[in-house]
């Protein structure tokens, strides 16, 4: 499809359609690590699907703009592949409410995910300063201004883990087990990763699907062991 000159979309009462270089203005303030080749690569997994001018130029609408931010929204805050991304928008696309693995719905990040302020954080998950403070300073939080819902689950998690006993202390070698983990991720993912943006975006991509097995033998292991209490 054509997209319309920007005068003619104005004089429609529609918002004019904005280049890359436009678009990147917009959104690298919350995503910095958003370039060119990254909005290339969004487009290649059929994430968004900009208009195009006679002369072939990317032209992104402000829902364009909109669903960009939703995915990676979704990447920096659950650490989702792209695929299952996808999945969820286009199940939303036609009209379902599915829930994101772990997280939120998806009707919920595309009416803006919500970011917490500190007290808000720990208002929301049931939580006391303490016990925020000893998560960041197990690094099993970041000592950031605002949290997303990822970090709204894990403090949920700890204010469980707290009622019977299980400290923030406690979990360090979760911590160092999943620093472990990640580097051996990393370690596999090294050749592929190359100068280019959208080889990076490629790289990471294959990363949280390793990771997500590993996740999946973790939690086999550590149900496994647990099933000593059954004997």
């Amino acid at each position: 499809m054509v997209a319309a000159p920007a005068a003619s979309t104005r004089a429609s009462g529609q918002a004019p359609l904005l280049g890359i270089g436009q678009v990147l203005a917009r959104l690298q303030p919350e995503f910095p690590d958003l370039t060119p080749s990254k909005l290339r690569f969004l487009e290649e997994q059929r994430l968004v699907s900009p208009a195009r001018t006679a002369a072939g130029y990317r032209k992104f609408s402000t829902a364009d703009v909109e669903r960009i931010t939703v995915v990676l929204s979704m990447q920096r805050d659950h650490y989702l592949p792209l695929k299952v991304i996808r999945t969820h928008l286009e199940a939303v696309d036609a009209g379902e409410t599915p829930a994101l693995p772990g997280a939120t719905s998806a009707a919920a990040f595309l009416a803006g995910a919500r970011r917490y302020r500190r007290d808000e954080l720990i208002a929301e998950a049931g939580a006391t300063a303490a016990l925020l403070d000893d998560a960041v300073s197990a690094s099993l939080l970041p000592a950031a201004e605002y949290h997303g819902d990822e970090a709204l689950g894990v403090l949920r998690s700890l204010v469980a883990l707290r009622a019977v006993g299980i400290e923030p202390r406690h979990l360090r070698g979760v911590r160092a087990a999943a620093e472990r983990e990640a580097a051996l991720v990393e370690r596999a993912i090294a050749p592929s990763r190359r100068a280019d943006a959208a080889d990076k975006a490629r790289a990471v991509e294959r990363g949280l699907e390793l990771a997500g097995h590993l996740e999946a033998v973790h939690v086999s292991v550590v149900r496994a062991s647990l099933g000593r209490l059954a004997r």
